[in-house]
Order: C-alpha cells, then sequence, then structure tokens
C-alpha cells in the first residue's frame, strides 16, 4: 500500500516492535503480543486506520478552506469600504454574495453564545407564583410552554428557543410583564462565531440547495 491520503501510516501507530516481537497498545496502554490479539481486531484496527488516514487530510483541507473563504469576504468587504469610503458597523458577519447569474450564493452568518444570569432564576420564581394562583383548569397551554421553556437538558443548559416563546406571550399580568423583564436582563452574550455557508441552484427559478461539506450531511 503506498504512501497517500487513505494510508494507514497516517495515523498514530497502534502497534511496536519489543525485541523482534510485535505487541499492540490496547485502550488501557497495555501492550498485547500480536499471537494474542483476534484477527477480526486486527482487521477492525485497519478498517478504523484507513478511514481516519483518508479523513485527517480533509478535515485540515476543510479548515483551510474555511480560513481562506472567510479572509476572501472580509477583503471584498474592505474592497467596498474603500469604493464608499465608510466603515461598516456590527460584526463581521449576517451577509449575502451572490454570483451574477444569481445561481450561486454565500451566505456568512454570525452566531451568539448566550448565557443566562441569575435574573433568570428571579423570574422563574415569578412565573411559578404566577401559576400557583392562576386557575388549575385555565391557561392549560401556556403551563406547558413555561414548564418547558424552564426544563434544563442533560448537561444543564436552558433551550434558549423554548424560553423566547415566553417572551412572545400576551399576558397582561404585571408579575409576569415583570418576569419577563427579568428574563431579558439574564441575557448574556459571552461569545459569537462565524459560520459561512454555500448555496447553488439550477435556475433563477429553483429553491436554493446547500452545498454540503460536513461529511455527516454530505
Amino acid at each position: 500500500m503506498t504512501d497517500g491520503p487513505g494510508d494507514p501510516s497516517a495515523t498514530p501507530a497502534g502497534r511496536r516492535e519489543i525485541d523482534g516481537s510485535i505487541y499492540w497498545t490496547n485502550a488501557d496502554g497495555g501492550l498485547i503480543p500480536d499471537v494474542a490479539v483476534k484477527t477480526i481486531d486486527k482487521l477492525q484496527d485497519e478498517l478504523v486506520r484507513k478511514v481516519v488516514g483518508f479523513a485527517l487530510p480533509l478535515s485540515a483541507q476543510v479548515a483551510r478552506f474555511r480560513q481562506h473563504s472567510f479572509d476572501d469576504v472580509d477583503g471584498f468587504v474592505e474592497l467596498l469600504e474603500q469604493e464608499y469610503q465608510a466603515r461598516r458597523g456590527g460584526a463581521k458577519g449576517n451577509l449575502t454574495f451572490t454570483s451574477y447569474d444569481g445561481l450561486l450564493k454565500i451566505v456568512v452568518q454570525v452566531s451568539e453564545n448566550i448565557v443566562f444570569g441569575p435574573e433568570l432564576q428571579v423570574a422563574k420564581g415569578i412565573v411559578d407564583e404566577c401559576l400557583r394562583e392562576w386557575s388549575a383548569d385555565s391557561r392549560t397551554e401556556i403551563r406547558a410552554i413555561i414548564n418547558r421553556a424552564f426544563d434544563v437538558d442533560s448537561q444543564g443548559r436552558i433551550n434558549r428557543n423554548d424560553l423566547f416563546s415566553l417572551l412572545r406571550l400576551e399576558i397582561a399580568d404585571p408579575r409576569w410583564l415583570k418576569a419577563m423583564q427579568a428574563i431579558r436582563d439574564s441575557f448574556r452574550v459571552v461569545g459569537s462565531k462565524r459560520y459561512i455557508r454555500l448555496y447553488q441552484r439550477q435556475n433563477a427559478q429553483a429553491p436554493w440547495r446547500a452545498i454540503t461539506i460536513d461529511v455527516s450531511a454530505a
């Protein structure tokens, strides 16, 4: 087998030679004699190293493509700023670029990483008070939305989409309005990440289709 993107040697070696004998390193870091390793385990090891051998250089190539794409986009925006002698405000994101024929599109977006401060617990206390006083047989659907909004997942994270849904409810109770303000005040933007997405279509009337690079979506 020749060296290349799919060469198992591109991945860390899983066995070594000691005093003329081959030993395999197991998951605990122990050395297992070659004769003690099952043939099926050797074949599985070869399979994994072959596939990962292809994946590693592809992953590096995608990372370079991503950075080069952002560099190209930012360079074009700088060109526009020079053209209009003005700088664009806001984050470097939420932009759309299209080819002249309208069949190719680049979308750059910024996703903010939001965490919730202690005001959220204050909001939950006020909402719980409202739920206790509202009659048990009314606002059933609203109760379900509220309970889901404050639930956390296995990592202890709040689903912010469910939480945002509370802000859209039209409830005039002054305590509810105070709770919604507490939710808004709890938002903390602790960082952001830029995403670039590519699209194409067959003609100007056809729907856009994503150009997938993610292995799981390709």
